[in-house]
């Protein structure tokens, strides 16, 4: 598979969307889209003609603010009729602007108040044990929202608990809301806080497809231990004038923008 074109035309869809929409966190869609890609075809043991099958992955998008990068993937994997993502953030339409379960096939939870979706994942996780089945529960979270102090509750429960079919990805794209990670609240040395929390971890290019897959597909890191990966990855990735720009937090491109946007995923 060539995971570069899929991810281009995911990244497309999402241009789509915000431009049609008007909607904000375009950038922080873009980060994921390569996490995504790589889970939801090459890793994550789903069927989207049989999307409640009781063993199937569980994936969370934590950071639910990046819901047009869910529901694009989830298209792009079969979930649903592609069409639907032209209601996104529409009136009366059924994609919302954060993802909301069971808005369509696929959505296993509803986020956007962020901190709340590790702690979703390790109840998930954790009934599994207890009900005997082998499925594995991810959440995506975002860097900015690991400034949550929920975040760190649920990663001492996870390790306590040694819950070892939860893992946690970060979108370490270093920008959030109101400036860089570093600026409002440094991370670092995130790798060494999630060791202390007793997580198993592994730092990657979160833009690299062999790095991702093959971190992904190495889980659990180790046995009884719960397993994070840090992926570093760029905010508005694959639109060269929405990279590392904060205003695209907050901003959706303009018909000009959005052509140049699309050539420039087209070209790729």
């Amino acid at each position: 598979m060539d995971y570069i074109k899929v991810a281009n035309s995911v990244r497309q869809k999402i241009i789509k969307m915000h431009y049609t929409s008007g909607a904000s966190h375009i950038g922080s869609a873009l980060s994921c889209v390569d996490i995504l890609v790589a889970a939801y075809f090459e890793v994550l043991r789903i069927d989207p003609n049989d999307s409640h099958n009781r063993d199937r992955d569980r994936f969370i998008l934590s950071k639910g603010h990046a819901a047009s990068a869910l529901y694009a993937i989830l298209a792009q994997r079969g979930f649903f009729n592609q069409e639907i993502l032209e209601q996104y953030y529409q009136d009366g339409g059924c994609l919302p602007g954060h993802a909301t379960k069971n808005c369509v096939p696929g959505v296993e939870v509803s986020t956007g108040s962020l901190g709340h979706g590790l702690s979703i994942g390790i109840g998930m996780a954790l009934a599994g044990r207890y009900d005997n089945c082998k499925y594995r529960v991810f959440v995506l979270l975002s860097d900015g929202e690991c400034n949550e102090g929920a975040v760190w509750e649920a990663a001492m429960f996870s390790s306590q608990h040694r819950i070892e079919n939860i893992i946690a990805i970060i979108d370490y794209n270093k920008l959030q809301a109101f400036g860089r990670t570093k600026d409002v609240i440094d991370l670092e040395p995130f790798k060494d806080k999630w060791l202390s929390f007793g997580w198993s971890v592994k730092e990657i290019d979160g833009h690299k497809f062999d790095e991702i897959i093959d971190a992904l597909k190495s889980v659990p890191f180790e046995k009884n231990k719960p397993s994070v990966i840090i992926a570093h990855t760029i905010k508005g990735k694959g639109v060269s004038f929405m990279e590392n720009d904060l205003t695209w937090h907050y901003k959706s491109p303009n018909e000009e923008e959005f052509k140049i946007a699309v050539k420039e995923l087209t070209a790729l």
